[in-house]
């Protein structure tokens, strides 16, 4: 199998068996592991794993060490995290991309079919674009959370997709996993704020991760954030054909939302020394 797997972890031992499990053809599968209380590297050990232990620090650096210090069994390497699941489909796409050398592009994006309260939010929260597939070597990431890829080379996008239940350990651990998110946010979208550079022109460009990102910026500078993202994913991506789970989906959506606009207020005010 001619793709290396790096997964990434924290106090994971509730969901690295099952992702381990969909990865029985691959036989280069690494954990980098950031210092799990659990068994977490126990597990992946156990399964055939290779484990390295690092301290997380922020995404960007984090996946960036894994990429440059981790030797790799094989040129490229699928990136999952561990409530993630790989389906037969993406792995076949995948091995025959890394097959096949004349192929020019050095880094895909993926999609993902995100799950809630038992059912695919389809519409709420499409599949998107995600830097998932890629030769360790052309590639480097920025941005301190939901990090964006440099990519040295062309790039493409996979048909298939992997599945995500971003809620296998609860809501509790959901709220705690964007408190963190919605700090390193806060601190990218300072840095946006403060650049006041902005190009309309990229939200028409041809390149979907690019209109993406061109969006995701102009967010930032949009009054009314939370019912903006509210508004955007349950009526104009039509969330409420998701029933029940797509509603509560896009309510905690725009609550997310809602912390990355305290916290850079908080950050502004810090910066003028006035107490928040």
């Amino acid at each position: 199998m001619p793709v290396s797997i790096l997964i990434l972890t924290l106090n994971e031992e509730s969901n690295i068996g099952a992702c381990l499990d969909r990865l029985g053809s691959f036989d280069d599968v690494v954990v980098l592991d950031s210092g799990s209380a659990d068994r977490t590297a126990e597990i992946a050990r156990a399964r055939g794993a290779r484990v390295f232990v690092r301290p997380f620090d922020d995404w960007s650096s984090h996946q960036n060490w894994a990429l440059r210090e981790i030797p790799w069994k094989h040129p490229w390497v699928f990136y999952l995290d561990a409530d993630e699941h790989m389906t037969p489909g993406l792995q076949a796409e995948i091995v025959g991309i890394a097959s096949d050398p004349r192929r020019p592009e050095v880094a895909y994006y993926c999609g993902r079919r995100n799950f809630f309260m038992g059912r695919w939010i389809r519409h709420a929260m499409p599949p998107g674009a995600i830097m998932r597939f890629f030769r360790p070597d052309r590639l480097r990431f920025e941005r301190l959370a939901h990090p964006i890829p440099v990519i040295d080379g062309a790039h493409g996008y996979l048909r298939e997709m992997f599945d995500h239940y971003t809620f296998s350990k609860g809501m509790t651990d959901w709220f705690a996993k964007h408190n963190g998110y919605s700090h390193f946010e806060a601190i990218e979208g300072i840095k946006l704020l403060e650049s006041k550079r902005y190009t309309w022109r990229s939200l028409f460009v041809r390149d979907r991760y690019e209109r993406r990102m061109a969006l995701k910026e102009l967010s930032f500078r949009l009054p009314f954030r939370p019912l903006s993202k509210f508004l955007w994913m349950y009526v104009l991506r039509r969330g409420f054909l998701d029933g029940r789970a797509g509603f509560t989906y896009c309510r905690l959506q725009a609550f997310y939302e809602y912390m990355i606009v305290v916290k850079i207020d908080a950050l502004k005010r810090n910066a003028r020394g006035i107490p928040t």
